[in-house]
């Protein structure tokens, strides 16, 4: 797999040792709620062949919250630490309820990786794990990248869809991508209980 490429949409050369094939789609016109300052993007099925490559050098993280990773399921060998929780205070003028940031995330992920590690991170479908990617970035993580589909995928397009709202399209559950509901608890690494 070629090295994913940063902003601009080109693809770089294989290094020495990496898979030797070429991506088959350059990623360009990232949607800037997915956009990371790192500027490093893999879809669902890319993390999980870059995965499948090198276990042991390479690491997913699952930032969806606690309840997403129950009872949607997840990768069978992601790591569960969550970005925000749901809040229950009505937002009126967003009309939803807001996640909140848990202002421990970064502390969570320096318990299991260290700032030189390969790192690729999910949520529903891109969103969230972009402001992770940017936080981890923050603090030095240099190698962080965001799996642009996530978990469900992307909103189906087709506006004649039963499941037009729905995320159907890609993302590791579409990708035909090992995902579980089993939990590992020792790749569970939760905020503290307030």
């Amino acid at each position: 797999m070629a090295k994913e490429a940063k902003n601009t949409g080109q693809p770089m050369c294989c290094a020495p040792g990496e898979l030797t094939s070429c991506m088959a789609e350059v990623k360009t016109n990232i949607p800037k709620e997915k956009q990371t300052v790192l500027g490093l993007y893999v879809t669902a099925k890319e993390a999980y062949e870059k995965w499948k490559a090198e276990p042991d050098k390479v690491m997913i993280l699952d930032v969806r919250t606690h309840e997403e990773f129950l009872f949607v399921g997840h990768p069978t060998m992601a790591w569960e630490i969550p970005l925000a929780a749901q809040s229950y205070e009505w937002d009126a003028e967003k009309k939803h309820y807001p996640m909140k940031p848990l202002p421990d995330f970064v502390a969570r992920v320096q318990t299991i990786a260290k700032p030189g590690d390969t790192l690729l991170v999910m949520c529903r479908s891109g969103g969230r794990s972009a402001m992770a990617v940017n936080a981890l970035a923050k603090a030095g993580f240099k190698n962080v990248h965001n799996i642009i589909d996530g978990m469900e995928g992307d909103a189906n397009a087709d506006s004649d869809s039963v499941a037009q709202a729905q995320p159907l399209m890609d993302g590791w559950k579409n990708s035909g991508c090992p995902w579980t509901k089993k939990l590992t608890p020792e790749r569970m690494v939760l905020p503290k209980a307030q």
